[in-house]
């Protein structure tokens, strides 16, 4: 986003660093989506839907940082009914951004930290009931994880500048 593309509702535009945090959010999760999806090829029916759904859903909430430092994320589409070009408020995307990414931070710690100390002692289970006990999982796989990482940081580092941007919007308002 242009400094001199902000929106008249918005007094300043991202800082720069927040613009490309936003843009590496998508990037941190891609890999472990790409391998989801090409497990899809090669295991059973029973974990093709998950294994969809979750890189699907992996995504589009990485992708949705991007309204963070973008203007359509401030106004809901105008083509949606009955909302379309409405104001987003800005203490619920902040609100909502902050929790999601401390959210990110507290399971990538508790994977971390359990994998390191073993404060669970089974091992790592597949989808579904009658899913086979799999040994945890190693590099191989970690690999495209690991990256993922610095997903919740990025969101909440994002969402600190976009609530500072939104604070300059209401002190100019007063």
């Amino acid at each position: 986003m242009n400094p001199a593309d902000v929106d008249r509702t918005w007094a300043a535009a991202p800082k720069p660093w927040a613009v490309w945090a936003a843009y590496a959010v998508p990037l941190c999760v891609l890999p472990s989506a790409l391998w989801r999806l090409s497990l899809v090829f090669t295991d059973s029916a029973v974990t093709i839907w998950y294994m969809v759904f979750l890189s699907v859903l992996s995504m589009a909430l990485a992708l949705l940082t991007l309204g963070l430092v973008q203007r359509w994320g401030q106004r809901v589409p105008g083509w949606l009914p009955v909302l379309g070009g409405r104001r987003i408020p800005a203490r619920a995307v902040v609100l909502a951004a902050l929790i999601g990414g401390s959210l990110l931070v507290a399971i990538c710690a508790y994977f971390v930290l359990n994998h390191r100390f073993h404060f669970v002692q089974r091992t790592f289970v597949g989808v579904g009931e009658d899913e086979p006990v799999h040994p945890p999982p190693g590099w191989e796989v970690l690999r495209y994880y690991a990256p993922m990482l610095a997903w919740g940081p990025l969101v909440i580092a994002v969402a600190v500048d976009y609530g500072r941007r939104a604070a300059l919007v209401r002190s100019r308002a007063r």
